[in-house]
């Protein structure tokens, strides 16, 4: 188990540069992040959904709400990175699928 000051700086990073692919892939995804006091948030142009993705300190996850779903992430020593102990996906690659899943462009590519 990580102790709080690494996991806060391994989610910091995590959450940076997830922030930042979105922000490469806003323009034709149809979607815009927004990041508020440590959320980064996913709202799409339609005004209709929101992804919001929290880092959980106290039980060192990276929490997604997405598509009606709770996504809790851990860190994962190995691949060092935030991975979804059910399906072995890294945070960027699960956030790329969940989009592609709620606006049906198969093109947008985080990363």
């Amino acid at each position: 188990m990580l102790d709080e000051n690494d996991f806060r700086r391994h989610a910091d990073r995590a959450l940076e540069a997830l922030k930042n692919s979105l922000i490469d892939a806003e323009e034709d995804g149809g979607f815009y992040a927004e990041e508020q006091n440590g959320v980064l948030n996913i709202v799409f142009d339609d005004g209709g959904a929101k992804f919001v993705i929290t880092p959980n300190t106290p039980v060192q996850q990276i929490w997604i709400s997405a598509l009606s779903t709770s996504f809790k992430l851990d860190w994962d020593y190995v691949v060092r990175d935030f991975v979804l102990p059910k399906t072995g996906e890294a945070m960027v690659l699960l956030v790329e699928r969940l989009l592609r899943e709620h606006t049906g462009n198969v093109a947008i590519t985080l990363g």
